[in-house]
């Protein structure tokens, strides 16, 4: 499949082409000092079509199409690639700054520096690749403070959100990877079960019909805490990659009121309280591949400061996990979305 119309949502899935997965899973915020084991799920983001709330989203949004999720300020995230079947180069952008080079965004797969991540050999991204063998974690911020990843790296604040391109295998060696079938990685936890009690939202209702659209609230990523995670060198020749992108899409990040008055629906409940979530006793998760290669820090990604900077320190208290927590992982002991101009 070719082209920008291979993009849908199945459930809380969001789809590119055939054969790639992305869900956007609730996580733990890490502390912004020191390097962690990586946190488990909380369960997914919803997602909707930017089409099906046309009337109540700014025009901005309408032109560049795409899904909505809602996040509260400070909130972390990870991008989950389970079910991903088949070999693809996934470009993923945050405000349109690439989360892997920390270049500008290129609509098109490049290896100098590399600015994609390998399907499904890359099983998750929790953050930008900021540090050897670590990232530094996504969390939500708004747009306007200069906190985000975007306003640090280029010092404009204009496009917010997170940006997905993928493109598939050409048919050769794609028929040669269907022979070899490699082994998938372990599972990471990613909302199965039932976390710590939360706090429950305000109730909300509806938008009243015919409501106006308004200025949205936006939001882009910033950084959090540091945590021990592989961005993969590709190990493929360049030639082997499509020209052409299997899908595309833009995913605009909204506050929970915004996501209340666009959609009508209740956002997910507030974030767990870190502590509660330790005595828990739920499982954090070491994952290290002796197989493949890490790719080297991006330079424009080095300096990036976290949230806290901007918006104070965090006062709640962390808890460090008990060692029988850590879990190895691996090698260690819908309808179309539409897509618009972005």
């Amino acid at each position: 499949m070719g082209g920008r119309a291979g993009v849908r949502i199945e459930g809380n899935t969001l789809r590119l082409g055939d054969g790639v997965v992305v869900r956007f899973v609730r996580t733990l915020r890490l502390p912004e000092r020191g390097t962690h084991p990586l946190p488990p799920g909380l369960g997914e983001f919803p997602l909707r079509r930017v089409a099906d709330h046309a009337d109540r989203v700014p025009e901005a949004w309408r032109a560049r199409g795409g899904v909505l999720l809602p996040m509260y300020l400070r909130e972390a995230m990870w991008l989950s690639f389970a079910g991903t079947t088949e070999p693809a180069a996934l470009q993923v952008g945050v405000g349109k700054v690439c989360a892997v080079s920390g270049k500008p965004w290129r609509p098109a797969p490049a290896r100098d520096p590399q600015n994609y991540l390998t399907l499904p050999r890359q099983p998750w991204l929790d953050g930008i690749n900021s540090g050897k063998g670590t990232v530094r974690q996504f969390v939500a911020v708004p747009l306007g403070l200069g906190a985000t990843v975007e306003g640090q790296v280029t010092g404009k604040e204009t496009w917010g959100g997170v940006q997905l391109q993928a493109y598939g295998l050409r048919p050769e060696p794609l028929a040669r990877w269907r022979e070899t079938q490699p082994t998938r990685s372990a599972p990471r936890a990613g909302g199965y079960g039932a976390p710590p009690a939360f706090a429950a939202p305000a109730p909300g209702g509806a938008p009243p019909s015919g409501a106006a659209p308004r200025r949205a609230a936006a939001m882009g990523l910033g950084v959090g805490g540091s945590m021990r995670q592989e961005v993969y060198r590709d190990e493929r020749p360049a030639s082997d990659w499509c020209d052409a992108p299997v899908g595309r899409v833009f995913v605009h990040l909204v506050t929970p009121p915004e996501w209340r008055r666009i959609t009508g629906e209740e956002p997910p409940p507030s974030p767990v309280d870190r502590a509660a979530y330790t005595r828990a006793g739920l499982p954090w998760f070491e994952h290290y591949d002796d197989e493949a290669d890490d790719l080297s820090p991006a330079e424009p990604l080095k300096p990036v400061r976290p949230v806290g900077d901007w918006l104070g320190d965090d006062l709640d208290p962390w808890q460090q996990p008990a060692p029988d927590q850590v879990v190895p992982l691996k090698d260690a002991p819908g309808k179309p979305v539409t897509d618009g101009d972005w």
